[in-house]
C-alpha cells in the first residue's frame, strides 16, 4: 500500500512539474499580432507586356492564394491611363480572373506606370485609416512609353515613397516580371528607403520563392 502510495505521489509531483514548465516556456512564448494588409496590384497591360500577360495573371492568382481572407486587394490595369479593374477579398478567385482577363486585353502601346503607383499610394493610404497595412505590387515589363507626365520620375519618387512611410511605415513594395536591368534601376533608386526586407525584386528566373519572400515582408 505504502509503494502504490509513494508511485501515485511521484507521478502527480511529475505531472506538477511538467505543467509548470511547460507553463513557464509558453508564457515566454511571443505570439506575432496578426494584422490584415492591403495590397494594390499594378499589371501592365500595354502592348508591349501583353504576351506575359497570361503568366501574369496565373501569378497575380497565386500570390492571393496565399494571402489571408482578412486581407483586401485592389487591381489597377496600366497603359495609356490606369485605373481600378478590381477591389475585393483575395479569396475571390472567379471574380479576380474574369476582371483580369476582361480588362488587360487590347491595350494601347503606352503606358503609365508613373500615374498607376500614385493611385496605389492613394488607396493604401485610404486603406490604412481602415486599419489595414499596405503593399504595392507591380507587375509589367517596366518598359515605359507613355508620355512623360505618366511615366516614374526616379528623381522624385523615392522622395515620395519616404514622405509617405511617415503614414506608412510598413508600406512594402514588390516589382515582378521586370528584367534584371529594370530590376536594378528599381533597387538602385527604392533600396535606401524601402530596404531590403520591404522591396522584392522578382524576375521570371525567381518566382517560386517569391510568395514566401512577399509573406515575409508583410509580417506573416
Amino acid at each position: 500500500m505504502d509503494k502504490r502510495l509513494i508511485t501515485v505521489g511521484l507521478v502527480i509531483l511529475g505531472a506538477a512539474i511538467f505543467i509548470k514548465v511547460a507553463f513557464v516556456l509558453l508564457s515566454h512564448v511571443k505570439v506575432d499580432e496578426f494584422h490584415k494588409t492591403a495590397i494594390t496590384f499594378i499589371i501592365d497591360s500595354s502592348s508591349a507586356n501583353q504576351p506575359k500577360i497570361p503568366a501574369q495573371i496565373k501569378y497575380i492568382k497565386s500570390l492571393c492564394a496565399v494571402l489571408d481572407p482578412e486581407d483586401a486587394i485592389k487591381i489597377i490595369k496600366s497603359d495609356k491611363t490606369s485605373y481600378l479593374i478590381y477591389e475585393g477579398s483575395p479569396g475571390e478567385g472567379v471574380a479576380i480572373t474574369k476582371a483580369l482577363k476582361k480588362y488587360t486585353q487590347n491595350g494601347s502601346n503606352e503606358n503609365s506606370y508613373g500615374e498607376a503607383i500614385k493611385e496605389a499610394v492613394n488607396y493604401s493610404l485610404t486603406m490604412k485609416k481602415n486599419g489595414y497595412n499596405a503593399a504595392i505590387v507591380v507587375v509589367g515589363n517596366m518598359e515605359e512609353n507613355g508620355s512623360a507626365a505618366s511615366r516614374i520620375n526616379w528623381d522624385t519618387l523615392p522622395k515620395n515613397i519616404e514622405k509617405t512611410q511617415k503614414y506608412l511605415p510598413e508600406l512594402s513594395m514588390m516589382f515582378v516580371f521586370a528584367d534584371p536591368q529594370k530590376l536594378d534601376e528599381v533597387k538602385t533608386k527604392l533600396n535606401p528607403v524601402l530596404g531590403e526586407n520591404k522591396l522584392i525584386l522578382v524576375n521570371e528566373v525567381n518566382l517560386q520563392k517569391s510568395n514566401n519572400k512577399f509573406i515575409k515582408a508583410i509580417g506573416r
